[in-house]
């Protein structure tokens, strides 16, 4: 009796053999329940077209911190000093994006560890409360620093900077890839804020690659430096990097999540971004950058062969000077022979199916990116643009 009864256990325990396969797993289709339509981006990495996309091994550890819980704080922690080491600055943080590393570390000039002023931002009333900035460096991302209640003064030479510094004087704030058009150019910017002891911060956003810029401006004697995380490096396009030295980073920390009832609060960064930007710096310092740009040249080349048998049509590869530094390739024609404009054939790659993004501006061209595009894209692209063109002769 007892042997029978343990043999009815077993089988009741068992699974039913059914002799049916069970059913396989449907992959939703998310974007078309949403009615979202996806698109090959030709264009670059733009926030709005969603940046760059991250690499399989970003996605494992993404999915492996989704599994576990940690103590947040000893996590940034732990990635912030290895980020440090791969990159080899004094000090590192991982941020939601370039904008919070802005705000980020201009509270941590305002501040320093002073946990009264902390509080108390944006209100600056009896705090350093200036940044000094070049005229031909305010751009459109500068607010994330107004959002720390700063005000900008303005220079445009060596000497109105000099004159401005003042006891009132928080940071100075450079911004990296408008530095050929300013009077006063990285390496001497970071020596003024050397002989007036203001800290220097530049924002080299998308300045990767090259990869040797992950070290460049901080070797150069910058004590902040933001980097997008979701560009060039591969990252969660809403993470970011903040480097500099030891102090200033522990700052911005207590400026920032978790923090609460900081000017920062908002710039959350969960378990799995920091993961994955850990993980992506880690991949992007080993990738072979030689090889990568290799491939971004054939892909110029093949679109360049599909329109180049059209008249009028010429084509060359152009290199961005700082941002963005890599290689586009630039189409231009006869618009009296080739019946459509620019704008016109922007348009109607965006309209067709697949929906195509190219690289907006400059106006005396069109421009495809092609370090955005997946692997035998260049050839759909090439197709495409070819048809297009060949329509309006």
């Amino acid at each position: 009796m007892p042997n029978r009864r343990k043999f009815l256990q077993a089988i009741s325990a068992a699974p039913a053999v059914t002799g049916i396969a069970p059913a396989a797993t449907v992959r939703r289709d998310y974007f078309k329940e949403l009615g979202v339509r996806p698109i090959i981006n030709a264009a670059g990495t733009y926030t709005a077209l969603t940046a760059s996309l991250m690499l399989p091994e970003v996605m494992d550890a993404i999915n492996y911190s989704s599994k576990n819980y940690v103590r947040l704080q000893e996590l940034h922690d732990a990635v912030g000093k290895r980020i440090a080491e791969l990159i080899g600055c004094e000090a590192a943080l991982v941020s939601a994006g370039a904008a919070a590393a802005l705000t980020l570390g201009t509270a941590a000039c305002i501040t320093g560890a002073d946990r009264e002023k902390i509080v108390r931002l944006p209100d600056t009333e009896g705090m350093k409360n200036e940044v000094i900035v070049q005229k031909s460096h305010r751009y459109g991302y500068d607010h994330a620093v107004r959002n720390c209640g700063i005000k900008f003064i303005e220079v445009e030479t060596a000497a109105e900077l000099s004159r401005a510094v003042n006891n009132r004087t928080a940071m100075m704030l450079f911004f990296n890839a408008n530095d050929p058009v300013g009077q006063i150019h990285a390496e001497e910017f970071v020596a003024l804020g050397k002989k007036h002891n203001v800290p220097t911060f530049t924002d080299a956003a998308a300045d990767v690659p090259p990869v040797e810029n992950l070290s460049k401006f901080t070797k150069m004697g910058f004590d902040l430096v933001a980097f997008s995380g979701g560009k060039g490096i591969r990252g969660p396009q809403s993470a970011g990097l903040l480097l500099g030295r030891k102090d200033l980073i522990a700052a911005a920390r207590l400026n920032g999540p978790p923090n609460s009832d900081t000017v920062g609060r908002g710039t959350k960064v969960n378990k799995e971004e920091l993961l994955g930007m850990m993980i992506a710096v880690e991949s992007y310092l080993k990738r072979d950058h030689k090889a990568e740009w290799a491939e971004w040249e054939k892909r110029c080349k093949v679109i360049a062969d599909s329109v180049s048998v059209l008249k009028t049509i010429k084509t060359n590869t152009w290199v961005g000077e700082i941002a963005n530094h890599v290689p586009h390739l630039q189409i231009r024609w006869d618009q009296s022979a080739v019946k459509i404009s620019y704008a016109d054939v922007m348009k109607q790659m965006r309209d067709g199916e697949p929906s195509i993004e190219l690289t907006p501006g400059p106006a005396d061209c069109l421009t495809v990116g092609v370090w955005t595009l997946q692997k035998g894209e260049e050839q759909i692209v090439a197709k495409r643009l070819r048809e297009v063109l060949k329509a309006a002769v």
